[in-house]
């Protein structure tokens, strides 16, 4: 059944920060600001979500004129929308300058003080510099950004910048050293996009706006929680990233902690950035460390060899670009975990995360206890668990599973689904890309994540990456299409428990 979504009054939209900008884009011709950051700011100008007396400079190692690079947002705009408005996109084009530059040279400096000093009251501005380029970069566009004199005024400045933070906790903490030279904690937006997904940020209101739930979200109603981070796609052109990162430092450090965090945290004090946060950090301390014969025992990597996935052919792992035809590199893991607090004592945390699996899927799953006593008989033996489900990809929804009795003279039990679905309300909604640019623009921190958090996350990541990189692995282990290794199908079973998908 679905839920008629009712409100007591309209919904107000989305309020920005008036405040122009400038921004800053390193990496303006790259992937991620071609698929992602250049559509995500077309629609926000469209929506009329930002202030139109906002500017756009981007910085780039290719040499371009100034209408070639417009040429390549307006090219990622059409590729990214069915239907255009040739107005805004006009005006929108209008707003972008490009400047040529390498940053391990320190190259650009001049034309980007140039650029910006043509603006004759700075103050009016807030200056957001956008890291869109690998992390190797990152110490270097740092160092230019700190060699900027923006014409020796003083200005309000931000900095966004892209997932991993680091490849380890040392290098973390060296990069937030870094960040620190130049700016302030509250000038810092470390963005992980799954935390702009609407569902994502659901499960904060669904937790502590019904008191119907908050009861049961512990030890003594919930049996275990499945956290699935799943993708039919391969690596695409990131072969050489992926060779250094895998899934562990490129899905599990990051997008799986943050995941686990919002599910398991308790109630902040408010709603507000640093009281959501401190609550995170706790959970990243707590969850439990694990020697090696757990994680020989608990912990499944696997990588993609070929496959079929929608009856078409797929090469594997080492087959594609960029990557050793004898890697060793993990494209899958799966795990239990446990958080060592008085809520989640002794409740099972099963994730599992991977690339050229069966589908595109991306949900949390709580299954609650089954009742205590079988009060219907036989035909009742094999009555299901209560499930809570928040789907975040392909769609974005949420249901409840609940056992009613099936239409008839026998006690038969029929599971029924409650469901909320995104796409079904008649309002604006936006991409995870666009919510974080706007609460950026707003100073709004509390989908980003903060120094300690990262560090945190690291710490706990750092020990199960080195366990793997001692084992020598008899890759592939799984077929492209499949779901992991068998180990990560029997994860589940020995505990008499299994994967919802």
């Amino acid at each position: 059944m679905d839920l008629d979504m009712k409100t007591l009054c309209d919904p107000i939209g989305i309020e920005v920060n008036t405040q122009p900008f400038i921004l800053i884009i390193f990496g303006g011709g790259g992937d991620l600001s071609k698929k992602k950051l250049l559509p995500a700011l077309y629609n926000l100008f469209k929506l009329d979500k930002l202030n139109n007396d906002s500017y756009i400079l981007s910085y780039g190692r290719k040499n371009r004129t100034q209408a070639e690079y417009r040429t390549l947002v307006k090219t990622s705009i059409e590729s990214s929308f069915k239907e255009i408005e040739i107005d805004v996109e006009d005006s929108f084009l209008e707003k972008f300058n490009y400047v040529n530059g390498n940053s391990e040279k320190l190259e650009g400096i001049e034309s980007i003080n140039k650029y910006v000093c043509k603006f004759k009251d700075i103050n009016k501005y807030q200056i957001i510099f956008y890291l869109a380029t690998p992390p190797t970069l990152a110490k270097n566009i740092l160092k230019l950004i700190q060699n900027l004199d923006l014409c020796d005024k003083p200005f309000k400045k931000k900095i966004i910048i892209e997932k991993p933070f680091g490849i380890d906790t040392v290098s973390a903490i060296n990069l937030n050293d870094n960040l620190h030279k130049i700016f302030k904690e509250d000038e810092i937006y470390r963005i992980d996009h799954y935390l702009g997904k609407e569902t994502v940020q659901n499960i904060l209101f669904f937790r502590f706006g019904n008191s119907i739930f908050e009861p049961l979200w512990n030890r003594s109603f919930i049996d275990h929680i499945q956290i699935t981070v799943a993708e039919d796609i391969g690596i695409g052109s990131r072969g050489n990233f992926y060779e250094k990162a895998g899934v562990l430092k490129d899905i599990i450090q990051n997008h799986m902690m943050q995941l686990i965090a919002l599910v398991s945290m308790e109630p902040p004090t408010n709603f507000e950035a640093d009281c959501i946060r401190d609550e995170k950090v706790k959970i990243f301390k707590n969850i439990s460390s694990m020697s090696e014969e757990y994680m020989t025992e608990n912990l499944v990597l696997g990588q993609y060899g070929p496959g079929k996935i929608k009856q078409k052919d797929i090469a594997g792992y080492r087959n594609e670009k960029n990557v050793d035809s004898n890697s060793n590199v993990g494209t899958f893991f799966s795990g239990k975990f446990h958080i060592d607090n008085w809520r989640w004592a002794g409740v099972p945390f099963y994730v599992r995360a991977g690339k050229r699996l069966n589908k595109k899927l991306t949900e949390i799953v709580i299954t609650f206890k089954t009742p205590p006593l079988k009060l219907f008989g036989n035909t009742c033996r094999d009555i299901l668990a209560n499930e809570l489900i928040f789907s975040i990809q392909p769609e974005e929804k949420i249901s409840l599973s609940i056992n009613m009795k099936y239409p008839g003279v026998d006690n038969y039990p029929h599971p029924v689904e409650m469901n909320f679905n995104y796409s079904k309300l008649d309002t604006i909604s936006l991409t995870a890309y666009e919510r974080l640019i706007v609460d950026c623009i707003k100073g709004d921190l509390t989908l980003f994540a903060r120094q300690d958090g990262i560090e945190e996350m690291w710490k706990f990541m750092d020990p199960i990456v080195e366990y793997f990189n001692k084992i020598n692995f008899k890759f592939p282990n799984y077929s492209a299409g499949d779901w992991g290794p068998k180990e990560s199908k029997l994860l589940m079973k020995k505990d008499d428990r299994k994967w919802k998908i």
